[in-house]
């Protein structure tokens, strides 16, 4: 993004306009900044959101009141005794996601934040920031590390609305869905890198266009531009029910 606040085009819509950049190229740079919101949304936040776990630390303070303990470490060490407190502040999470997801208001103003040089509507990039926000908070109540690459590529898959099967595919681990994600954390760097990108072509094809928007809206009709807010908050669901079953307690 230049200093004027242009953005660019992912890729010119007519075949007879001349580019720099091939469409490989440009697809590669979208996917990529795509990655990156990701990571931005889980580690610090975008906008008025915090990141993952500053926000799931705070919600599960609300539900514990003056037991609770704050935690200073990268990976929260989920306590016997916590659990229950754990769920409470889950189901917490993936409500106000959903909720926010069914607000188009919400989500669209949301995208004024988020400076890309990439085209992406901005309620897509919206829905993507609650989604993948809410998938790194799940990992991190339920004991996981979202810095660590290899929950991250989870997380990552999870926000862009894979289902655990489909991850499990993705992968190519022959597990039960109980041990995939230590399966995935046995896996080298250099595959996960790999599956990185395949995931953000995945970004780019679900968020990265008008074209996906229109396909993501499944006949829903679109008033200038915006997607219907319960297509969005319907996804938000399952997404946090797919975090839940990928990011099992130890």
């Amino acid at each position: 993004m230049s200093h004027s606040g242009h953005i660019e085009p992912l890729q010119s819509e007519s075949p007879n306009e001349q580019s720099d950049e091939t469409p490989m190229s440009a697809a590669e740079k979208a996917s990529g900044q795509l990655l990156k919101l990701v990571g931005k949304v889980i580690d610090t936040g975008v906008g008025p959101l915090t990141g993952s776990v500053a926000w799931a630390e705070d919600r599960l303070s609300r539900v514990q009141g003056s037991s609770y303990e704050p935690n200073a470490d990268p990976v929260r060490k989920v306590r016997p005794y916590e659990v229950d407190d754990i769920e409470k502040a889950i189901k917490r999470l993936i409500v106000e996601s959903v909720e926010a997801a069914g607000v188009n208001g919400f989500v669209t103003g949301l995208g004024g934040f988020i400076a890309m040089p990439v085209t992406v509507p901005a309620n897509m990039a919206g829905a993507l920031v609650i989604n993948a926000r809410l998938a790194g908070a799940i990992a991190y109540l339920r004991g996981y590390d979202p810095k660590d690459p290899h929950v991250r590529t989870v997380a990552t898959l999870v926000a862009v609305g894979s289902n655990a099967q489909q991850i499990v595919k993705t992968f190519g681990i022959k597990v039960g869905e109980k041990m995939l994600i230590q399966a995935i954390k046995q896996l080298p760097i250099a595959l996960i890198r790999e599956i990185n990108k395949k995931a953000g072509f995945m970004l780019l094809a679900k968020y990265g266009s008008k074209r996906a928007l229109v396909t993501l809206a499944k006949g829903v009709p679109l008033v200038g531009g915006v997607i219907g807010g319960a297509v969005d908050a319907t996804m938000t669901g399952a997404i946090g029910r797919t975090a839940r079953s990928m990011f099992p307690i130890d």
